[in-house]
């Protein structure tokens, strides 16, 4: 558990941010319980601004409350993640298709330079960087959107598939990389297509999702449904 001690101003404001970082970079595993004394001694704080973050999380749907001392991550099943991939479908689809309007030729060059590295460091065996690689040219598509509520919301559903994606990219095999789509969203963004970058966005995570599907159906453990 990567957490850093927090530095001062509104700690209530910056533990919920480092935690619901901490959940969509895949820190804390599914069914992971989470003592708010721990977290407040890892973030230098006191209980109080942990609590009050956790809570706020709770009420996201990020975190479930079990008592007054600790919560727990939810545990990923077939109806959650088909709940929370059917909004993303939809939300960052929208994104993509909003980005191919706006996107500069830097910005996209810079999604290249994020997609190079992503396909180098999975071929590699990294699950750790292919994890954050993969995040990280998803969220500079979908900042293209020059819409941070809509971001925001995405980042929301992250949050819920965060924990889940790290125990796949570590333990699952995934034979769908991402390449083929991320290219075609590349491509769509130059080419100023909203429709096509809204569809590779779409098929990338239908395709990914096959390869996680059969991960969650052959592990009892994330298969209640």
């Amino acid at each position: 558990m990567n957490i850093q001690p927090l530095e001062q101003g509104n700690l209530s404001a910056r533990a919920y941010i480092a935690l619901r970082e901490g959940l969509i970079s895949g820190q804390f595993r599914p069914g992971q319980r989470l003592v708010m004394q721990d977290l407040a001694e890892k973030l230098g704080t006191s209980v109080t601004p942990v609590r009050e973050a956790c809570l706020r999380l709770v009420s996201e749907r990020g975190l479930e409350l079990r008592s007054g001392r600790f919560v727990t991550v939810p545990p990923m099943t077939l109806a959650r993640y088909m709940e929370v991939r059917t909004i993303r479908l939809s939300l960052e689809g929208l994104a993509a298709g909003l980005a191919a309007e706006t996107a500069t030729e830097e910005e996209i060059d810079r999604l290249v330079e994020i997609q190079t590295i992503f396909e180098k460091v999975d071929r590699a065996g990294d699950p750790e960087d292919a994890f954050r690689y993969n995040r990280d040219f998803h969220f500079a598509v979908y900042r293209l959107s020059r819409m941070d509520m809509l971001v925001a919301h995405i980042e929301s559903l992250w949050v819920s598939m965060g924990p889940m994606l790290t125990v796949f990219f570590k333990e699952g095999e995934h034979k769908y990389i991402g390449a083929a789509e991320h290219q075609n969203v590349i491509a769509a963004l130059r080419e100023r297509k909203p429709a096509r970058a809204r569809t590779a966005i779409e098929r990338d995570l239908i395709l990914g999702g096959e390869d996680f599907l059969r991960f969650l159906r052959t592990h009892e453990e994330f298969a209640v449904s």
